[in-house]
């Protein structure tokens, strides 16, 4: 681990030897949650233009959004090489041979060297898990859970569909196939106190992932969520306690990890709370300088069970 937390960043200068970065698509999916299979709406919190790149659109082919994508960070990053990321909505949620035929054609591309999905655990099964570690022999494949919460009753309240044992199996079922294994979570739920928030570091860390994005819940325009905040408003981090609450997070949490995400980036018209009016930039640096001051690191809480 270098430095005082164990970054994605690091990760893919020394496995690839060059700058790499994901180039998001959107294949027109939709999740069980939305369609009717296990409920109507959808998570929460979720607009997928919150998080999404206007390149990545539905609309726009594969190629179309491949070829725009690499150019964008070629030309703001100096990317060199590409995974592909399968990244709006449940992406396993359709069969094997439809999911092949995607997969495979977005590795055509020069310099694309892996593929990134992003999916569910009630969406992912033994065929498709086949599927993935079959591609896993050519190339560089990830596959991101949304776990989101391991507490029930946050989960329910999100419109997940799922409960948390669906997740552990899920990744149980993805170990030891040469796939790297991705997870989401979110902090800041109403649902959990603080000191449950924090739990979930140690508990994540003994499911066996790889990497770890960490969400601070954000308040995003036409969901759900923001509707019912507007007539029962509950905390939010501030800028302060948010600093303070990831470092603690941090200290927990297994030095093996890869961190990926260490907060919610949401463009500011679409974003209604918090508001920090900090940059990406400022936030990170923030999180850096006060590892420092305290002295602390990833893992340094961290119990080996």
């Amino acid at each position: 681990m270098k430095g005082r937390y164990n970054s994605y960043s690091n990760f893919l200068k020394e496995k690839f030897g060059c700058r790499v970065h994901k180039v998001s698509v959107d294949m027109g999916f939709t999740c069980p949650n939305r369609d009717g299979s296990v409920a109507i709406g959808g998570c929460v919190y979720c607009n997928n233009d919150s998080f999404v790149p206007p390149y990545a659109r539905s609309r726009f082919s594969m190629h179309t959004q491949i070829k725009n994508g690499m150019n964008y960070l070629k030309k703001r990053f100096k990317a060199e090489k590409f995974m592909v990321y399968f990244q709006a909505y449940t992406n396993t949620y359709d069969d094997a041979e439809k999911l092949e035929k995607l997969y495979r054609e977005a590795l055509i591309y020069e310099n694309v060297i892996g593929i990134v999905v992003g999916t569910r655990s009630d969406c992912i099964d033994r065929e498709k898990l086949a599927l993935l570690e079959e591609l896993a022999r050519e190339c560089f494949v990830s596959l991101e859970y949304g776990i989101e919460s391991i507490y029930d009753r946050t989960l329910e309240y999100m419109n997940r569909g799922h409960d948390y044992k669906s997740v552990v199996e899920a990744i149980d079922l993805t170990k030891n196939r040469g796939i790297y294994i991705g997870a989401h979570i979110i902090v800041g739920m109403p649902t959990e106190t603080e000191e449950e928030m924090l739990q979930m570091a140690e508990e994540v860390s003994r499911l066996g992932i790889d990497s770890l994005k960490i969400h601070n819940l954000h308040l995003v325009r036409n969901t759900p969520l923001a509707r019912s905040y507007k007539k029962t408003p509950f905390h939010l981090f501030t800028y302060d306690e948010y600093i303070d609450f990831v470092i603690r997070f941090l200290e927990r949490i297994s030095p093996e990890v890869v961190i990926e995400r260490l907060f919610t980036d949401t463009p500011r018209d679409l974003l209604i709370a918090p508001l920090w009016n900090k940059t990406h930039n400022e936030i990170i640096n923030g999180i850096r300088e006060e590892l420092e001051r305290r002295n602390t690191f990833q893992g340094r809480l961290f119990k080996i069970n």
